[in-house]
């Protein structure tokens, strides 16, 4: 959007606009003229006269003040997106409010009006992209197999870490790089307890059947995840070096998941 665009919809029209799609419980763009024109006290003709005779810029301005016009994805969902696709290619450092403005073709008020700030952006990003929800919906019902069970907790976040954008890996790089920054925090506040709750807890409960050995739950969580957390973050860029291959998907799950079994259960496979 143009400052010339902008200066062509005062607020007094934006705010007419936004009215008349609540009275009419329809979205902006879809809202006739003379209604937005009713609602401002104004004719069709002086509302058009006002607008430099396009409906455009108005749209454009009514974008501008956080609400979506209709015709495409709201601010909030362009936002996260765009964010997504910034944290792949160019990294966390690279992702500023600007910048995912300019991606979510949006301006930086109208992420500050959907999110409130830029950790609260970065933490819906993460929710949605994250392995977090698929883990947890994945142990909501686990089953009573433990070798499965581990090889199904192994796919779930290998498949996360290989589907575009890669949202979680640009996330722990910044982690790695400023262990004591501001992503470590978010992650902290937002990520790791629910990651303790959801694989701690499964955990705790196979020690209780006598199935795991009684290790300090965090060890344990550790033990289980990392190895295919470092593997998958670092696969795509492994690939194609020379010497180096690897068996697919599922059969290096596989081999993670008998690794893990060998080390923390009480019956290890023989």
């Amino acid at each position: 959007m143009s400052d010339t665009e902008h200066a062509h919809a005062p607020d007094d029209l934006v705010d007419a606009a936004i009215r008349a799609a609540g009275r009419t419980g329809r979205d902006v763009a879809d809202v006739p003229l003379i209604e937005i024109a009713r609602e401002a006290g104004l004719s069709r003709s002086t509302l058009l006269r006002r607008l430099g005779g396009r409906r455009g810029p108005l749209d454009a301005a009514v974008r501008a003040a956080g609400v979506d016009p209709g015709g495409r994805p709201p601010v909030r969902d362009r936002a996260v997106d765009a964010v997504a696709r910034l944290l792949d290619e160019v990294g966390l450092a690279a992702t500023t409010m600007e910048a995912v403005a300019s991606a979510a073709d949006c301006s930086v008020h109208s992420l500050y009006a959907a999110f409130g700030s830029r950790d609260d952006l970065l933490a819906e990003v993460f929710e949605r992209y994250s392995p977090l929800s698929g883990v947890e919906a994945f142990l909501a019902d686990p089953g009573e197999d433990l070798a499965a069970a581990v090889r199904g907790v192994h796919l779930v976040l290998a498949r996360a870490f290989l589907s575009g954008p890669r949202v979680f890996p640009a996330l722990l790089s910044d982690v790695f790089a400023r262990p004591t920054g501001p992503t470590r925090d978010l992650l902290a506040a937002r990520f790791f307890p629910r990651a303790l709750a959801a694989l701690g807890g499964w955990m705790a409960a196979e020690v209780a059947a006598g199935r795991v050995r009684d290790l300090p739950l965090p060890l344990l969580v550790q033990q289980l995840v990392a190895p295919v957390v470092v593997h998958f973050a670092l696969r795509p860029a492994l690939t194609g070096v020379p010497g180096i291959g690897f068996p697919d998907v599922e059969e290096t799950c596989a081999v993670f998941s008998d690794a893990f079994l060998r080390a923390a259960a009480t019956d290890p496979p023989h």
